[in-house]
């Protein structure tokens, strides 16, 4: 019986491990998946769990119940012997585990790549995983709270600002919902804060949205500008204090909440377990996903540097159509590999890009036609409820939407979640 090691939980673990479910028969392979986490994220609709648009279960799917052949290891994986064929694994509860296989497929993604700003470790938030959505949908209306409670001054301002750091397309839309949900909570105070509240995005480099039509992307720049968000290119972010934000431009902006979506950086587990990397720290593989210089080891996604011919850059970019197409593939020459069959390049044209602005608004490049407004807007929505794992969940997001075109948004700040012991905490002390 041969054993198939999957690493990761994400696109890649998920979608591979169900794809050789139903290629290979059970009775002569055992396949286990080793995840931190018992769900995978469906990523592009973090935004809107973050601006309360879609209950955050709706966009996890739960491995057991999709997996159904699979073993699930609630665990990291923190390096893997190529030589001795073994998994050293870290269990959830603090436990060290060896998981042996004969086959491995590392699909680990990447991790929110920081830069050495002082300030950004203390002060700032990613926006990558669930946690992170619901903590500032939650540090939204915690800061209204503070604002409206506070009086006129530095305190108020910073309350009232909002920093975003990188214009690709998470900063983007993860500005462009919060927004829009900042400004319908606003209706809800008594007293008028809507011309003091600061939305700001920070990009180095001359426009957002880089993997978009340039007349796109100007397009997205202008409607956001309209809602009043400063849109900053070929800026900076130097430091950040307590409750301020200074720039390369040399302008400070009161802000106490940043948020850092200025790239990716693949995780390190390649490199703790002595594999071949290229100068970004991604695994080296070839065009049917094998890792380079090892026997039985597979990789894709955000972690390996995957040729693409048909990609501008030669490789695939990092987003989650790439991700699907690759794990399919992965999963296919993983089976055909071990019943002795000749293994397929993977190959993939990319058929476009989405961008949602909040406000029913965005921008969209399918098959190269340029669409933007409400239009692609709706795209965006249909593409990733269409892409959504598990009937349930494509029911319960559409449930949400409509739900939330008829009613009023939950306004609920539930940040006391973040620390659900203090109460009782504080009844034994008192």
């Amino acid at each position: 019986m041969s054993r198939i090691l999957i690493v990761g939980g994400g696109y890649i673990g998920m979608y591979a491990a169900r794809h050789l479910e139903r290629r290979l028969r059970g009775g002569d392979h055992r396949i286990v998946l080793v995840s931190p986490e018992n769900h995978m994220t469906y990523q592009p609709f973090l935004p809107e769990v973050a601006s309360g648009l879609i209950d955050p279960r709706a966009v996890v799917v739960p491995l057991r119940r999709v997996l159904r052949r699979t073993r699930l290891v609630l665990g990291e994986v923190e390096r893997i012997d190529a030589d001795a064929r073994v998994a050293h694994v870290r269990l959830a509860d603090g436990r060290t585990h060896e998981e042996p296989f004969d086959v491995a497929v590392i699909g680990t993604g990447s991790w929110s790549r920081t830069l050495p700003i002082p300030g950004l470790p203390e002060h700032a938030v990613g926006f990558k995983t669930l946690p992170e959505a619901i903590w500032l949908r939650n540090r939204v209306l915690g800061q209204l709270d503070i604002a409206d409670g506070a009086d006129e001054g530095e305190e108020r301002r910073a309350a009232l600002g909002f920093v975003f750091v990188g214009a690709g397309f998470a900063g983007i839309e993860a500005i462009g919902e919060l927004e829009d949900f900042a400004r319908a909570a606003l209706a809800t105070y008594p007293r008028p804060m809507s011309s003091d509240m600061r939305w700001v995005m920070i990009e180095a480099t001359d426009r957002i949205l880089p993997e978009l039509d340039p007349r796109l992307a100007r397009y997205a720049a202008d409607r956001l500008r309209e809602r009043g968000i400063e849109v900053r290119t070929g800026t900076r972010l130097v430091a950040i204090d307590d409750g301020s934000v200074r720039l390369s431009d040399g302008s400070e902006i009161a802000a106490a909440t940043i948020v850092w979506t200025a790239g990716v950086r693949p995780s390190p587990l390649p490199i703790e377990s002595g594999l071949r990397v290229d100068d970004r720290g991604r695994l080296l593989v070839d065009r049917a996903l094998r890792v380079v210089g090892v026997d039985g080891i597979w990789a894709a996604g955000d972690v390996a540097a995957v040729p693409d011919p048909d990609a501008p850059a030669g490789l695939s970019p990092p987003t989650a159509q790439h991700a699907l197409r690759q794990a399919k593939r992965l999963a296919a020459n993983v089976a055909a590999a071990l019943e002795g069959r000749p293994q397929e390049p993977f190959r993939y044209r990319n058929k476009g890009m989405l961008c949602s602005l909040g406000h029913y608004r965005g921008v969209a490049d399918p098959f190269g036609i340029r669409i933007r407004g409400f239009p692609a807007w709706f795209l965006h929505r249909t593409y990733h409820l269409l892409y959504m794992p598990t009937l349930a969940r494509k029911v319960r997001i559409a449930l949400d939407w409509t739900v939330a075109l008829l009613f009023p948004r939950d306004l609920a700040q539930l940040g006391s979640l973040e620390h659900p012991r203090d109460a009782f905490r504080r009844s034994a002390e008192g």
